[in-house]
């Protein structure tokens, strides 16, 4: 059973898109599961003040997706890489279990387009020293959930 918010971020997803010219981007998911997440990011003073993505998916994976869109839009860089999955489920008034993995591959979407937007900068940021944009995220679910 789905709750209203996941409904309605399927429904009526926001920030759909694409960013020309994005300052980051980044994809994540694999054809194993059929979930691809690409996420743009448009950053001035070090505050996202745009955010798109595009979702090949199921319903889940847009309104994760969709709902981690809406969380870091406005925030610092600091702030997104806060995002984690479990505020995303939380945010959508819960997952089937089964679909957590979503909330993991929007997470990760966040932390690809920003890792990106750092190697473009030439820039660490803190908390991603270690991140590896094409790691498959599915193998680490259980550590998120």
């Amino acid at each position: 059973m789905y709750s209203e918010k996941v409904m309605d971020h399927f429904m009526n997803p926001r920030n759909v898109g694409e960013i020309e010219n994005a300052d980051g981007v980044g994809q994540v998911g694999n054809v194993k599961c059929g979930d691809i997440m690409k996420m743009y990011l448009k950053i001035e003073d070090d505050v996202i003040v745009d955010v798109k993505f595009k979702t090949f998916g199921c319903g889940s994976a847009i309104a994760t997706s969709s709902i981690a869109t809406e969380m870091i839009k406005g925030k610092t860089i600091q702030d997104a890489l806060k995002l984690t999955n479990r505020a995303v489920v939380e945010a959508l008034d819960g997952l089937p279990a089964q679909k957590v993995h979503c909330s993991v591959l929007a997470e990760q979407a966040v932390k690809s387009a920003l890792f990106d937007y750092a190697q473009k900068r030439n820039i660490v940021l803190e908390g991603l020293e270690d991140f590896n944009p094409d790691e498959d995220h599915h193998d680490h679910e259980e550590e998120h959930e």
